[in-house]
């Protein structure tokens, strides 16, 4: 039971402490996240802690393949919010249900609080298309994205949220996730495609977790 005990926190004492105290400190400069899903792999893997910068998307719009952080759907998504049968919950609720121990259990927290993260890949006043494998069209042309590996064949989503010759609106941006194959993004938000850049909450910056991936983003 001992050597148990021992052996957990080694593992996971760290993480723990860590993740509370940069939880804790959250602030108008920066604030920790962690990955839930495989929607970002391979770039990101399941439960990759992250420091997320909130200073420079303030004054500046996000760049093509920037990797962004930004509010649930749920909280600004017109026919999403119109399904509910409650009210949205109120900031610090969402606020206090991030803190450990809240966060650490499923189903508690309201999908309206929930963050989101994916990568832009469409700009404002840009012709974008997606076909039916994922990839990405800008005015009618394949863009580079070598961070997709994961592309629809089989996807678990039909056609793969396929759109054609959509333009994107003044201040707003597509953004996918790079596991196309998986991942709930712009393609299937049912009331507009397009997130605004008010719902977002900053720019991947610094992965602290797992020690070994622990590096800046380009």
């Amino acid at each position: 039971m001992f050597s148990f005990v021992k052996s957990f926190f080694k593992e996971w004492g760290l993480l723990i402490l860590l993740t509370f105290f940069i939880s804790s400190c959250r602030s108008f400069f920066a604030e920790p996240r962690y990955i839930p899903s495989g929607s970002m792999l391979p770039e990101l893997q399941i439960n990759d802690r992250l420091i997320i910068e909130k200073l420079s998307l303030r004054n500046t719009l996000p760049r093509r393949g920037d990797i962004i952080v930004f509010k649930s759907p749920y909280s600004f998504d017109k026919k999403l919010i119109s399904s509910r049968s409650k009210p949205l919950p109120k900031n610090r609720y969402c606020f206090f249900m991030s803190l450990p121990p809240m966060s650490f259990i499923p189903g508690l927290r309201d999908q309206a609080c929930d963050a989101y993260i994916k990568r832009v890949v469409a700009l404002p006043g840009e012709i974008v298309s997606v076909n039916n494998k994922g990839e990405v069209l800008i005015n009618n042309r394949l863009i580079p994205e070598p961070y997709v590996t994961n592309k629809c064949s089989k996807s678990f989503f039909d056609n793969c949220g396929e759109f054609q010759n959509l333009k994107v609106p003044k201040d707003h941006f597509l953004v996918l996730g790079d596991n196309r194959s998986n991942s709930w993004d712009g393609r299937y938000w049912p009331g507009n495609k397009f997130l605004h850049k008010k719902e977002i909450i900053g720019k991947a910056y610094l992965r602290f977790w797992p020690i070994s991936q622990i590096g800046f983003f380009k």
